[in-house]
């Protein structure tokens, strides 16, 4: 996973746009561990917002 969580964030959210419906088919198939991936993005302010998929 990518060291900089402002980095992370808008690979996270162009995925989601571009490629993926949900946070857990991103995280399967990327083999990210969801709850640390929000925990990271969480410590910037941002949390998942389903409804959006994306985070804000």
């Amino acid at each position: 996973m990518m060291q900089d969580s402002a980095m992370l964030l808008s690979f996270v959210n162009m995925k989601l746009r571009d490629t993926y419906d949900s946070l857990d088919a991103l995280c399967d198939d990327l083999e990210f561990d969801r709850a640390q991936l929000e925990e990271r993005l969480a410590a910037i302010g941002c949390r998942y917002d389903a409804a959006g998929n994306c985070f804000r």
